[in-house]
């Protein structure tokens, strides 16, 4: 019989801050998971990747593993995974391919269209792009999403719906990256669907984000009072089904480990529609990922040390242990 597994028999190095456009929502979720991860059991050590000294401890220090609390450019996009994959120190979440891909919106949507999962009509621009506004808007629709490739927390993101506020919208968001995805603007229902799991992924319940503003922005996804997470969702089981079944869907398509949660729209007709997924998403005291784990009577602590449980168990996996 395998022993049981013990927390306080695992070092956790907690990695959190970075140098993304997300630092401060990274350095908040590191806060709350650092809790968390004490409550459980664990002995961490915070380690922010933006200070050289941190990162020379990370390379030094007899961790077992490395929790990462890193949003947005060189904490989801399969960088700091690739600097743990050099030192053969397993971490929470998915590895550097599907980390690179998932955050790439244009890639991930035509890993979407492959697995047939209905996403909105879009096109990619790059800063040499040539394309006048009127003809964007008329090839993906009068209302659209301007949204930067890689970039997350709806930073760089803009509703338009006419040529002028297209121009500036690309301008704003091309200064955030050198590629910019216009999406078709599907209204509707706002609802997010986490997944956990390496081998067998498995949904949490759906949550509904109903924001204070035109859709969920910087603002509504992290100012107190934002907006309000209905969890479960009040949807028919259909519907509910036909969302869980997507995001692990989805979490399997991108290659993803560990926990994923994946953004959709539901239009009027009840017709879904994916927008993104996120590999490391938000641990704040306002996120969504630990408002469905709760849902599924998973607090925090517990939640964090299943995560940790993934880590090593993939980890194990891969060095055939």
């Amino acid at each position: 019989m395998a022993a049981p597994f013990e927390p306080k028999n695992y070092k956790v190095a907690l990695l959190t801050g970075g140098i993304s456009g997300e630092r401060e929502v990274s350095l908040a979720s590191g806060e709350s998971a650092k809790r968390a991860l004490e409550t459980a059991g664990f002995s961490v050590v915070v380690l922010d990747p933006a200070d050289k000294k941190d990162l020379k401890a990370l390379i030094d220090g007899d961790f077992d593993v490395a929790f990462i609390a890193l949003h947005g450019k060189y904490g989801e996009d399969g960088t700091i995974q690739g600097l743990l994959e050099i030192l053969g120190l397993p971490y929470i979440g998915s590895d550097v391919w599907a980390s690179a891909l998932s955050i790439d919106k244009t890639k991930a949507k035509a890993f979407y269209e492959q697995a047939a999962i209905q996403t909105p009509k879009s096109l990619t621009l790059s800063r040499s792009s040539q394309k006048a506004a009127q003809e964007i808007l008329e090839e993906v629709g009068s209302r659209c999403v301007v949204k930067p490739a890689t970039e997350g927390s709806a930073l760089g993101v803009f509703i338009v719906d006419t040529p002028q506020a297209l121009d500036e919208a690309l301008q704003a968001a091309l200064a955030l990256d050198k590629n910019v995805l216009v999406e078709a603007c599907i209204s509707g229902r706002e609802v997010t669907v986490a997944v956990l799991g390496n081998e067998e992924p498995y949904a949490l319940p759906v949550v509904e984000i109903i924001p204070i503003h035109e859709f969920y922005d910087f603002e509504s996804k992290y100012a107190p009072g934002g907006s309000r997470h209905v969890c479960p969702a009040p949807l028919d089981e259909h519907t509910t089904n036909q969302l869980q079944e997507t995001a692990v869907k989805a979490h399997k398509i991108l290659g993803c480990s560990g926990v994923s949660r994946s953004d959709f729209i539901i239009d009027e007709d009840g017709e879904i529609w994916i927008l993104e997924t996120n590999t490391i998403p938000g641990m704040t005291e306002t996120s969504l990922l630990p408002d469905a784990a709760r849902a599924a009577n998973i607090e925090f602590p517990a939640l964090c040390t299943l995560l940790v449980r993934y880590a090593l168990e993939k980890a194990e996996r891969v060095s055939g242990a």
